[in-house]
Formats: structure tokens, C-alpha cells, sequence
């Protein structure tokens, strides 16, 4: 299920979330992980910068400690998969309209970048995954993944999409048996969503 609020990261400094992985590679994280991420909620004053609710943003931000922490756990069974495929969010592409190029691949219910512009996310991180051996695929939605998945038999997959997402991708990857490394959207929408690319590339 998706957030019931719209949520902006990009403001913030990307030393919040080497702490917030700080905070989750500690040993006692699970029984003190509402008081740390509230603290550092409001030590990075997130309301005030996002305008999301405290609420909110703790609940945000322990589903990104978890993945965090679930992708620490996997990271090291990730690197020893060989074939891996990158899936990569349709609403971070510049275009959301005919002026976007890229082809619909009714087999698998996704698209393929065709790189008409360079200004666009997608055909930025699409060339990265590519240049390191990633199969792309861009998603207009979960409900292809099992597709995606069967057809390629991966081995390793890298995902991105908003936190809550990530976590139900999580759990169909591990039904699945394959691998699987998130990277949480910085900020969620129907279109002109945005994600970290070094973030991107340090988990390729």
C-alpha cells in the first residue's frame, strides 16, 4: 500500500541518511528505532524542511532504516549473483507524455529507455545499469515484476521505488529466491519523482 502523503528529500543534506544507516548498523536498533529516528527527525528539523508531520516522517524514515538494514544483510549474497537486472521507476522519467520516447514492451508490461533526452533520471540511470551489465526495466507498476522475474531469471535485482514499495518488492523477491538490493525514491508522486544516481551507482 502506498503513502497516504506526498513526501520531498531532496532537500536534505545526504548526511541525514549516512546517519540514519549509522543508526541501523547498531547492534540495539530494533528496541530504541522510534526514539532515534525521532530524535533525528527532529535534530535535522525534517518537518520543518519537508513539511511532512513528524509522524509521518518517523514512519518514513524507519521504513528506510529498514531497508537499509535488510540491504546491509544481503549485500554480500548480491554481489556474488551474476546475472541482475535494474528496475527503475516509469514516473522518474522527464516526460510523462508523448514527448518521452520510449517503447512499451507488452510482453513484459514495462519500458525501454530510448535516451531522447539527457536531462531525464531514467535515461541517466538507465545507461549506468547498462554499462554494468544490468538488464533495465522501466516499471509503470509492481504487477509486471513477477513477469520480469521469471522471464529473466535474475539472480540479483536492484530496485527503486518509494520505501513502502521496496518493502513489498522485498518480500516477493525472497519468495522468489532472488537477491535483492532497494534504493528509496528522495521523493514520491505520480510524476517527476526523484532518486539519489550516486546512491544508484554505489549500489550497482
Amino acid at each position: 500500500m502506498s503513502y497516504e502523503f506526498d513526501f520531498d528529500l531532496t532537500k536534505i543534506s545526504r548526511s541525514f541518511f549516512r546517519e540514519l544507516a549509522r543508526f541501523s548498523e547498531r547492534g540495539d536498533i530494533h528496541s530504541r528505532i522510534g526514539e532515534i529516528v525521532e530524535k533525528a527527525v527532529v535534530r535535522f528539523n525534517i518537518e520543518k524542511m519537508t513539511g511532512i508531520p513528524v509522524t509521518d516522517s518517523v514512519r518514513l524514515m524507519n521504513d528506510m532504516i529498514d531497508i537499509h538494514a535488510k540491504n546491509l544483510s544481503q549485500r554480500e549474497e548480491f554481489e556474488e549473483t551474476d546475472k541482475r537486472a535494474l528496475l527503475l521507476p516509469h514516473c522518474a522519467r522527464r516526460f510523462m507524455d508523448n514527448r518521452c520516447e520510449a517503447s512499451f514492451d507488452s510482453k513484459l508490461s514495462s519500458y525501454v529507455c530510448n535516451n531522447c533526452s539527457d536531462e531525464c533520471l531514467i535515461n541517466k540511470a538507465s545507461k549506468i545499469g547498462e554499462e554494468r551489465g544490468y538488464d533495465v526495466h522501466i516499471l509503470p507498476g509492481g504487477s509486471c515484476i513477477p513477469k520480469i522475474i521469471k522471464k529473466g531469471e535474475y539472480e540479483g535485482v536492484v530496485g527503486v521505488a518509494c520505501s513502502d514499495e521496496i518493502k513489498l518488492g522485498k518480500d516477493f523477491m525472497e519468495k522468489a529466491d532472488v537477491t535483492f538490493q532497494g534504493v528509496p525514491l528522495l521523493k514520491n508522486g505520480c510524476s517527476g519523482t526523484v532518486f539519489n544516481l550516486d546512491t544508484l551507482e554505489e549500489f550497482l
